[in-house]
């Protein structure tokens, strides 16, 4: 059977971009993308790039402090939305065109539409046109959710934050997963009246408990009012903004309320069950280790089968799909031992198992330490940082490493080859010590803090 592609790919976001561009240009076969919304995706249009972007926006405040510390004469002065915000978008519109001229440059035929399957080697695009393709590869991601309570349609998401026309005074967020705690850090940073509501009895649920304990003391400590076991039960529509109602009976009006409670993958009205593609209980696309559905001729990457939802694993499992399938090199995606980054302020960096999970497995012994790192301290600022190894007891194997820190997310990244090689405490403790710094510490810390048998 003769098809207009070898691939057609579904979602232009890091995934299926990677994918297209690796498959045309280094696999030499013929490929098309559809994109209905901008190309990048979640991470580079509204996700991880102008996130980080606001987060170091929001960051000044406690540098210039830090300044006048060290003897800077260096006003506080006043923060530009709209001037931010213009910037902001300016470098998403020049890297949107940088994966356009990719994809072009490696020969990939774009179409800026919606396309939906039809059979197992059909798409239909919403401009009525019909492709079809030897292989589908579905890159279509997630979003934000929100929950059904009454006057939900008055509340934002994620994506909303970008978009200020003017930057609120007063803000709620509720949630405390890593991107309500992001925002709550960027919104409280920039000068807005935070509040940040979590059902929980401690954000960053899943992370190693010390650590994310003192990102949240240390959140409280710069001014987030963070209240724990608490959630929104209503909303209602004001002239100044939103009022919200608690459960615990209470009201309180704030300029907007960001729910990040939950996000979804992107697979309604796909056609996808019609043509065998399995859909799990969260509307995930169901596949195999290597990224296959139960339609042979339909392959899924990225957050849509919500497995781990982060770019450089989109990126990895649709490099590990062109290997598969036009390289003739079977490829796993890996999905084990994965650095993660949470830019909470406090900044967060954690690679392996926490604490808890490590000490229900086996024996462990944990090495901690928590300080004042020496820039901060000279400015006569309290903040404490952690460096806490997780190591078995046994095999002398480091199983985790977690680090709250300025930096924590590029420290995370080298911690991270040492953990995923295997390196051992020793290997650790015979590393000599770049001093002054606060990573030294990971190789300085020479008696456990705490063991469990």
């Amino acid at each position: 059977m003769s098809f207009d592609y070898d691939l057609f790919v579904i979602g232009g976001g890091s995934g299926g971009v990677r994918a297209a561009r690796v498959a045309a240009q280094d696999a030499g076969v013929k490929v098309a993308l559809a994109e209905e919304d901008r190309y990048g995706g979640t991470c580079v249009i509204r996700g991880c790039v102008p996130k980080k972007l606001m987060v170091f926006a929001s960051e000044f405040p406690s540098i210039m402090s830090e300044a006048r510390a060290y003897g800077w004469d260096t006003p506080q002065g006043a923060f530009d939305w709209a001037h931010f915000r213009s910037k902001m978008h300016a470098e998403l519109d020049r890297l949107e065109g940088i994966y356009r001229s990719l994809l072009k440059n490696a020969g990939v035929e774009t179409f800026d539409a919606r396309a939906t399957v039809v059979d197992a080697h059909t798409v239909e695009l919403s401009t009525g046109e019909r492709k079809t393709a030897k292989v589908i590869l579905l890159a279509m991601g997630g979003r934000p959710t929100l929950p059904d309570i009454p006057g939900i349609e008055h509340a934002i998401t994620s994506n909303d934050m970008f978009h200020f026309d003017q930057l609120p005074k007063s803000i709620l967020i509720v949630g405390g997963g890593y991107i309500a705690s992001e925002f709550a850090g960027i919104m409280n940073g920039m000068g807005v009246k935070t509040t940040q509501f979590y059902r929980g009895s401690q954000i960053l649920r899943g992370f190693d408990d010390e650590a994310r304990n003192l990102v949240s003391s240390e959140m409280v400590a710069r001014g987030v009012d963070l209240r724990l076991g608490v959630n929104v039960v209503s909303i209602e529509k004001t002239p100044q903004g939103v009022r919200i109602t608690d459960t615990d009976g209470n009201s309180h009006d704030f300029d907007h309320v960001m729910f990040a409670t939950g996000r979804h993958p992107n697979t309604e009205n796909m056609g996808l069950e019609q043509v065998g593609v399995q859909i799990g209980p969260k509307g995930q696309v169901v596949v195999d280790a290597y990224s296959q559905t139960a339609q042979p001729s339909i392959y899924a990457v990225g957050d849509i089968t919500d497995r781990a939802n982060l770019t450089p694993v989109a990126i990895r499992e649709g490099m590990a799909f062109v290997e598969t399938v036009f390289k003739s090199n079977p490829t796993k995606p890996d999905h084990e031992l994965i650095p993660t980054a949470i830019f909470t302020q406090p900044e967060m960096g954690t690679v392996g198992l926490s604490e808890e999970d490590a000490k229900a497995q086996g024996p462990i012994e944990v090495y901690a330490t928590s300080f004042k790192p020496m820039r901060q301290s000279f400015a006569g600022q309290a903040e404490k940082v952690l460096m806490k190894l997780i190591v078995c007891a046994t095999t002398r194997k480091v199983l985790g490493c977690h680090l709250v820190a300025p930096g924590a997310g590029e420290m995370i990244q080298l911690a991270g080859i040492a953990v995923k090689m295997g390196a051992t405490k020793e290997d650790f403790d015979r590393t000599v010590a770049v001093h002054p710094t606060m990573s030294e510490e990971l190789v300085t810390m020479r008696n456990p803090t705490r063991s469990f048998p």
